[in-house]
């Protein structure tokens, strides 16, 4: 990693920097530089698009994605140079290790979702600075259930055999949420809400690794807990994986982790340095683990929607750090012991599927049905979009550190 400039300010949102270099000697020093560094790629594609009539961008980058990753002549030089980053694969990547890896979102199953939704989100939502981002963009506002949606589609998507090669799904929904980031960027730069002094940069490096982080290693300590058996070996390619995916999603090189034990001690540094969660991390994660409510429904499956967000607030409360979840102000009550309860049901049923021929195989086989159930639910049918936004939310954050 960089040497840290001395002279470049920190941002107020850094905190307890002197005690994280006692833990981890320089990298939070050398982690600090990255609040100030984006994507200059796609940042240049977006400032293009505004140039050119309303849609016909994401119409050039549709275009190119239908033609093999080959841009038209009238496409900007900057989608063409971003398109280009995209097929230039770093010589790190094994494509046999990605594609070992996916088969582990499908095995995990449920527990995947739950991790998701109760661990690897939630705790993305603690960061007060981190979290301005989605505040300013609207992830309060609207269907909420359809934008987690789209999160899922996108992580199925990367997990499938060649999802992140050209033609892959994965590498077409990176390149279109890659954009939609910097779009937002863009628009928070020109809003005039936005405070550098406090926050750094608009999803900057720093916090687009720690997303990274969440579906990587985070995943991986969630499905554990829950009582999935995951070989070291298994564990090391799901962090390969994201690194490759991390990658085309616009993360500096440098800070993607390529073990575990580098991705956990990267994710530590950052937990270390970051403020306590304020009320925009609250309101976030209520919008999350409630989203399940925004589903119309009557009867059994009202019932149903409302079982799911106690179980959702029981499984937040029991796999997050204590500490974070009585400043989320997650309930503790007896649906805490949801997760105990399923890692007690998942230890004897992987045992039996490690024992039986074919058993992996039909674990892999309900686990993929039950995410394609669960993604079709959310969507409605509709599919994911990924549409570049317009404007920002009508409400503003609460005051982060200063």
């Amino acid at each position: 990693m960089v040497s840290m400039d001395r002279s470049e300010p920190i941002p107020s949102r850094v905190e307890r920097l002197a005690d994280a270099r006692r833990r981890f000697g320089d990298l939070p020093e050398r982690l600090v530089p990255f609040l100030s560094r984006t994507d200059p790629l796609a940042d240049a594609v977006v400032a293009d698009f505004a140039e050119l009539p309303p849609g016909a961008g994401m119409r050039a980058l549709e275009r190119a994605l239908d033609a093999g990753l080959a841009c038209g002549s009238d496409a900007p030089e900057s989608l063409h140079a971003l398109i280009a980053s995209a097929t230039r694969v770093p010589v790190w990547v094994d494509w046999d290790r990605v594609d070992a890896a996916g088969p582990l979102l499908h095995r995990a199953g449920a527990l995947g979702v739950i991790t998701l939704s109760a661990k690897s989100l939630v705790l993305g939502y603690c960061s007060p600075a981190g979290n301005k981002p989605l505040v300013l963009a609207g992830r309060l506002e609207g269907d909420v259930g359809r934008r987690l949606a789209e999160t899922g589609r996108y992580i199925a998507a990367v997990c499938e055999p060649g999802g992140l090669r050209p033609g892959g799904e994965g590498l077409a929904i990176s390149l279109r949420v890659r954009l939609m980031h910097a779009q937002v960027r863009r628009l928070l730069l020109a809003s005039g809400r936005w405070d550098a002094r406090r926050w750094g940069a608009p999803l900057n490096q720093h916090d687009m690794v720690g997303t990274q982080l969440m579906f990587a290693l985070v995943f991986l300590d969630g499905v554990r807990e829950l009582g999935l058996r995951v070989l070291r070996r298994e564990a090391e390619d799901w962090m390969h994986l994201w690194r490759v995916a991390g990658w085309l999603m616009g993360v500096d090189e440098e800070l993607l982790p390529a073990t575990e034990a580098e991705g956990r001690r990267i994710a530590d540094t950052l937990m270390a340095t970051q403020g306590a969660p304020d009320d925009d991390s609250r309101a976030l994660v209520r919008a999350l683990i409630e989203s399940p409510q925004q589903l119309a429904a009557d009867g059994a499956a009202a019932a149903w929607n409302r079982l799911q967000v106690k179980l959702g607030w029981g499984f937040a409360r029991a796999m997050v750090p204590e500490e974070l979840a009585d400043a989320l102000q997650i309930p503790r009550d007896a649906t805490r012991f949801v997760a105990p309860l399923t890692r007690a049901v998942v230890r004897p049923v992987e045992v039996l599927r490690r024992a039986v021929p074919g058993g992996d195989a039909l674990v892999r086989r309900v686990g993929r049905a039950y995410w394609n159930t669960v993604l079709e639910e959310r969507l409605r049918g509709s599919g994911a979009r990924f549409a570049l936004p317009v404007r920002l939310a009508s409400r503003r954050p609460v005051a982060a550190p200063r």
